[in-house]
C-alpha cells in the first residue's frame, strides 16, 4: 500500500460517550477531545487521505456508522482506536467493527493505535511512504 493511494477510516470512540471515571486521572472530555484533534491534524499533515469516524459504545449504533462511512469510498487500511479495544466493557464493540470491516471489505487491512498520539505510526506500519 502506498500513502497516494491509500484511502484509511480511522474510527474511535467519541469522546462524548465515554465514562471518564475509569479513566487514569487527568483525562476527561476536553482533554481527548483535544488530543484527538491534534492527532488528525497530525494525520493530514503526514499526508495521510483519513476519514474520522467517532462511534459512540453501543454496537448496532457503531456498527452502523462504520458501514455508512464504508459505502462513501473504497478504503484499504482501518484503524481501529485505543480505547474501542483497551477497555474490557468494549471488547464486543471491538469484535463487531473488526467483523464489519473484513466483511464489507474483504482485503482490507487493519492496524490499531495505543492514544490520538501514536495514529501516525500505527498507520505507516501498513503503508509505504
Amino acid at each position: 500500500m502506498t500513502l497516494a493511494t491509500t484511502k484509511v477510516l480511522s474510527i474511535g470512540l467519541d469522546p462524548r460517550s465515554l465514562d471518564f471515571s475509569a479513566l487514569p486521572d487527568g483525562v476527561d472530555e476536553a482533554s481527548l477531545t483535544a488530543r484527538i484533534a491534534a492527532g488528525n491534524a497530525a494525520l493530514r499533515e503526514a499526508g495521510f487521505d483519513v476519514v474520522t469516524c467517532l462511534v459512540d459504545p453501543s454496537p448496532d449504533d457503531a456498527e452502523a456508522a462504520v458501514r455508512g462511512q464504508l459505502a462513501g469510498g473504497a478504503f484499504g487500511l482501518a484503524m481501529i482506536g485505543g480505547g474501542v479495544r483497551m477497555i474490557p466493557e468494549h471488547t464486543l464493540l471491538f469484535e463487531r467493527l473488526v467483523n464489519v470491516l473484513t466483511e464489507a471489505v474483504p482485503g482490507i487491512r487493519l492496524c490499531f493505535n495505543t492514544s490520538p498520539e501514536t495514529t501516525v505510526d500505527a498507520l505507516r506500519r501498513w503503508i509505504d511512504p
